[in-house]
């Protein structure tokens, strides 16, 4: 006996249905086409594919193309878009009419949306976990084990993060509304930027901003300022950052920016002290050595208390792989948010595969791949700084090429935006004449034009026009700012 009952409650689990609650969608529907401002109340966060009827889904996408469009959706308006028998023994028009008329308060709309969003989000829980069982059962030589908990890791994130779990096509009218949603906020938001603003504003002007799912390629020689231009554009988002809640419970970012930094070069510590050195103008090597007076000290501690509030997370795990990084990002979008990702420096990766860390070439297109696939998986802008070959130094003219990338296929490749950072003071300095000869008096006069001056060159911008962009400088504080230009100064009186 006690095996039959083993064997009917087997049988139970393998039928069980899946999760749903029909009289949940019934209720939803039948507010909104009693009232359309129902639908507002879940449009946010509930999707068609979230209910379990089939002709739900339908009528949900229907009345939600015709509230858009400005009309009104009730049984008579949308019935001549749906099939006119529903059951033998029931027409559309039957069962419209019925749901309305059985609505309770608009007021519930957003629990009645809840409950079919949470029995969605169950049914694709469900879906993952099968498929994470079938695939551990079949052991698939090329599906590690690894491998296997980064999929579903992937998935999990595309779950909740976005409400479903198929990967699918999806109608071009979905990408339009995206589309045109971006375009409004850019037009609301302070600068009419699409993209997040770096506040160096000739770059944000050329760029839009920094955009989301772009892989931006920020490279150039040793003390150019590679890290420093970064630490600068980390500053100015994270402290511009601003959110306000949506109506599924979710915090949305209206400005700047939660910033994750994987400081793969320097600890977090050194990271931090040249972030406050830069914004308190007090130089790093001072604050390390001591040497600095009692306003310098109020001044570091008050910037300090400014920043220790912003939300700028810093990983300085050394010789981590790239798929822990990838690992590492999703899970500070899921807990703290992300906005934008900062990866110093790409050569300082790994791989995660052993046939690429044989090969440094494939382990690089390993690299810039999975990262351009995270940027999209997590839609934010991710900023990779990469170092530059030596054959610049080569060249008289040392600005730098794409050519000069570090094994600059894939990088090349893979980057939406590729900028370089150029300072023609530093090789000036470097290269110095005899003092009193002619050479030495026209390096003087060189020396005050590019003096205190940057270069950043976008040699690659996959939406938008390359060029350079002009910055300030300041060498004492590693700071980057914005250069004042000749057409915005006041007129002089001669």
């Amino acid at each position: 006996m006690a095996e039959i009952a083993r064997l009917h409650s087997a049988e139970e689990k393998s039928f069980r249905p899946a999760p749903h609650n029909v009289e949940a969608e019934q209720a939803l529907l039948g507010a909104i086409l009693l009232n359309n401002d129902a639908f507002y109340r879940v449009s946010d966060f509930l999707e068609p594919e979230h209910f379990y009827e089939p002709i739900h889904r339908d009528i949900y996408e229907l009345v939600g193309k015709i509230i858009r469009a400005g009309k009104s959706a009730d049984p008579t308006t949308i019935k001549t878009h749906l099939p006119d028998q529903l059951l033998p023994e029931m027409t559309m028009a039957q069962y419209l009419a019925r749901m309305a008329a059985e609505a309770t308060t608009v007021l519930n709309a957003a629990d009645y949306g809840q409950a079919i969003y949470d029995t969605a989000i169950r049914r694709s829980l469900i879906l993952v976990g099968e498929e994470m069982v079938s695939e551990a059962y079949e052991s698939d030589v090329e599906m590690t084990p690894v491998k296997q908990i980064e999929k579903v890791e992937g998935a999990l994130f595309q779950l909740a993060e976005k409400g479903r779990y198929d990967g699918g096509f999806q109608a071009f009218s979905t990408a339009l509304q995206a589309s045109i949603r971006m375009a409004g906020e850019a037009y609301q938001r302070d600068g009419g930027l699409s993209g997040i603003a770096t506040a160096l504003d000739d770059l944000d002007r050329q760029m839009g901003g920094l955009q989301r799912s772009d892989l931006i390629v920020l490279a150039g020689r040793p003390a150019m300022g590679k890290t420093s231009l970064v630490t600068n554009i980390a500053f100015n988002v994270a402290k511009a950052y601003k959110s306000e809640v949506q109506a599924d419970g979710h915090l949305k970012t209206t400005n700047g920016g939660v910033v994750g930094f994987f400081s793969l070069e320097m600890s977090s510590e050194q990271l931090a002290t040249r972030i406050l050195a830069e914004q308190a103008e007090v130089s790093s090597s001072d604050i390390r050595r001591g040497k600095i007076h009692d306003s310098q000290f109020t001044k570091l501690v008050d910037v300090s208390n400014m920043m220790s509030v912003m939300p700028l997370y810093i990983d300085d795990t050394g010789g981590i792989s790239v798929a822990q990084l990838a690992a590492q990002a999703r899970r500070l979008k899921r807990q703290k948010g992300l906005d934008c990702l900062i990866v110093d420096y790409l050569q300082l990766l790994t791989g995660s595969s052993k046939a690429s860390s044989q090969n440094r070439v494939q382990e690089l297109t390993e690299i810039t791949t999975t990262l351009k696939a995270l940027a999209k998986e997590l839609e934010v802008p991710v900023i990779a700084l990469s170092q530059l070959s030596r054959r610049v130094e080569s060249r008289d003219d040392k600005h730098p090429q794409l050519a000069d990338l570090r094994r600059s296929g894939s990088i090349e490749q893979d980057a939406d935006v590729v900028l370089f950072v150029y300072r023609e003071e530093y090789y000036l300095k470097n290269k110095e004449p005899k003092e009193g000869t002619p050479e030495h008096l026209a390096r003087q006069s060189e020396m005050e034009k590019v003096h205190g001056k940057a270069e950043v060159i976008i040699a690659k911008q996959r939406h938008g026009p390359t060029g350079t962009v002009q910055l300030s400088f300041e060498a004492q504080y590693t700071r980057f700012g914005n250069l004042a230009r000749a057409d915005y100064l006041p007129e002089r009186m001669e």
